[in-house]
């Protein structure tokens, strides 16, 4: 089952969603191929600085984030990723690098790379490395309120 607090969240909100078990696996490219999930349908949950502020990045497992996208979407100068040391406390229920996209249950503003609103559905990590999680990607949507950026260089090149 995915993590209590997403589980008790997403049953709260009565949002239907489907958990699905998978050997263990931590790179998106082995999850999706383990788990039957397109690439472009798994998010990838990245963890970075904002200038000195920490923020959750979700974009399609298959796309790598464009830094100078990022900034600009973001409107700083800055933007690195945030070593795991810095935000693995954030998420005591989660495996480090298995967050699910729910910064708002983490008290982490969430931006979202715009071709992931393409998708009718979104499916992510659950908090762990042998499951994800999906459901329609206008509940995701409904429930977290993500910022709406381009992150990626695929969405760059789209415009």
């Amino acid at each position: 089952m995915p993590v209590q607090k997403l589980k008790d969240y997403l049953t709260q909100n009565k949002v239907k969603f489907t958990a699905i078990d998978h050997p263990v696996a931590y790179a998106t490219r082995e999850i999706s191929h383990v788990s039957h999930i397109s690439e472009k349908e798994l998010a990838k949950i990245v963890i970075v600085y904002a200038g000195k502020k920490m923020v959750m990045v979700v974009v399609p497992s298959n796309e790598a984030i464009d830094f100078q996208s990022l900034r600009k979407s973001l409107h700083v100068n800055d933007v690195s990723l945030a070593p795991e040391k810095d935000f693995s406390k954030l998420f005591p229920d989660c495996e480090l690098g298995a967050m699910p996209p729910f910064g708002n249950l983490y008290n982490i503003e969430v931006y979202v790379d715009t071709s992931l609103t393409n998708n009718k559905e979104i499916a992510f990590n659950s908090g762990t490395h042998t499951e994800i999680v999906k459901l329609a990607y206008e509940d995701f949507e409904k429930l977290v309120k993500p910022t709406v950026i381009t992150a990626t260089a695929a969405t760059t090149t789209k415009h």
